[in-house]
């Protein structure tokens, strides 16, 4: 089967592979149908080391179920399915309490002899604990919307629940990707009376202020710090989305929550150190967040994009087909696009 391969920085490659099979019992073979770039992909394809043997990439797809093993019991052939970033058993005490992503049994698409999910197809390990059935077809209009429950709608929500949003909350939005943008519709939906996204990127801040975004701040460091004050009358705000990871917009998030405000990071970090740490203690900050545990989520997601209320594939700003796939990650790295959706 086709799929694809990261060598090192900048050298993306889909090329044929050992085709994807069930080889324990609690395996189901899904056949991709949609999957896409992720903006943490891009730091590999930016730093990544040369690896003789390549990286199998890809971690967010949908897709039909064609096989399972014996040990299957929630899912079915003919299925469509969704599969989080992260596969997990669901029943280590860790999935019970919310955190899939820290599962005893789970891991990482792509990593050792795991399929990454920009390819035709994946062995999903865990079966059970990992895949959503869908009640639509494989070519369902909401495909786009119902594709980021996988990651990025996930992470955006997490970052609001880590930041506290509550109703009637003041909120500020660091970062104009696909995960801020995410970030700003999970805001709006629990009921953030204003949304401050940080972007300087028309396109994106537009799409922004169509999810719910009430003001738009484009200046950067200092002066961002102080045009967010000027709309909180000087008080900053109750909760902050860090969506970028690097350590200017981690400081910047610190210094525009106010007193006794939150911090949610999900922006895989650039740095070693938490800028700014003195400061926030003075203040009471909370920081919290880190990897999304988008399958604890993604039922309480999914209505709302089934039923329309929320439509977050409107992110999705290019298509390409399984072969286009490296000029994907190109488009994406030069702010052509701000997230490539492919239909293999």
């Amino acid at each position: 089967m086709r799929a694809t391969v990261m060598y090192q920085a900048g050298d993306v490659r889909v090329q044929d592979v050992p085709d994807a099979r069930i080889r324990e019992p609690t395996d189901a073979l899904v056949r991709v149908t949609r999957a896409c770039v992720c903006g943490s992909d891009l730091w590999p394809y930016r730093t990544m080391e040369a690896e003789p043997d390549g990286r199998r990439m890809g971690h967010e797809f949908i897709g039909v179920v064609e096989d399972i093993g014996p040990e299957v019991a929630s899912i079915a052939r003919g299925d469509v399915v969704v599969a989080p970033f992260v596969f997990s058993d669901g029943t280590c005490e860790f999935c019970t309490e919310g955190l899939p992503t820290s599962c005893r049994h789970g891991g990482f698409w792509g990593v050792g002899d795991v399929d990454g999910g920009q390819g035709e197809a994946v062995r999903v390990p865990l079966a059970d604990g990992t895949l959503v059935a869908l009640p639509v077809g494989e070519d369902d209009a909401l495909m786009p919307s119902l594709l980021t429950l996988s990651d990025v709608f996930a992470t955006g929500h997490h970052a609001a629940e880590s930041a506290r949003v509550r109703e009637g909350a003041t909120v500020a939005v660091v970062g104009d990707g696909a995960v801020g943008l995410c970030g700003v519709l999970a805001a709006h939906r629990l009921g953030a009376e204003q949304i401050i996204i940080l972007g300087r990127h028309r396109a994106r801040t537009d799409i922004a202020q169509d999810f719910g975004a009430t003001d738009v701040v484009a200046e950067r460091g200092g002066e961002a710090v102080e045009r967010v004050h000027e709309l909180t009358g000087g008080a900053g705000v109750h909760s902050v989305l860090e969506c970028v990871g690097l350590e200017e917009a981690f400081g910047t998030a610190l210094r525009i929550a106010r007193p006794g405000g939150a911090v949610g990071r999900v922006g895989v970090p650039q740095y070693d150190a938490l800028p700014g740490a003195q400061s926030s203690f003075l203040r009471n900050v909370t920081v919290s967040g880190g990897i999304a545990p988008a399958r604890a989520y993604i039922r309480e997601l999914l209505p709302d994009v089934l039923e329309g209320r929320l439509e977050p594939g409107r992110v999705f700003d290019r298509t390409v087909g399984l072969e286009g796939v490296p000029d994907g990650y190109r488009a994406m790295e030069d702010r052509e696009a701000i997230k490539v959706l492919i239909q293999p």
